[in-house]
């Protein structure tokens, strides 16, 4: 399975990002084969609108089955849904930490948005 986990570098050692659609990219982690790899996501970080639902878009080519997020926006919530992807909220620390919680099964799919639009 692969899963996505906002972060703020390119390693499964640097921090996560608190924010979905603008965050500095995305680790993707295969639960499988254990690799990953960056995907970025500057497009967003600066946009006037929108961040959440590009970013989701982003996830869903990228073949993502869930996401590992500290927040994530009403739009961003229902982009990533309507495509299938399962949303993990409220997790912290590092891209490292976030997958070994998703793995142990630590962790509860989200059931909505946390935050309001254009948040962060």
């Amino acid at each position: 399975m692969k899963i996505a986990i906002t972060a703020q570098g390119q390693t499964l050692d640097d921090p996560m990002d608190p924010r979905f659609g603008r965050a500095p990219g995305f680790v993707i982690y295969d639960t499988e084969t254990k690799e990953n790899h960056y995907i970025e996501n500057i497009q967003n970080m600066q946009a006037a609108q929108g961040a959440g639902i590009q970013s989701g878009r982003s996830m869903a080519d990228a073949g993502v089955q869930a996401v590992l997020t500290g927040h994530v926006g009403p739009k961003a919530f229902t982009t990533l849904q309507a495509a299938g992807i399962k949303i993990y909220s409220g997790v912290k620390g590092t891209v490292r930490d976030a997958v070994e919680q998703f793995t142990a099964g630590k962790l509860e799919a989200t059931k909505g948005a946390d935050v309001d639009g254009h948040w962060g």
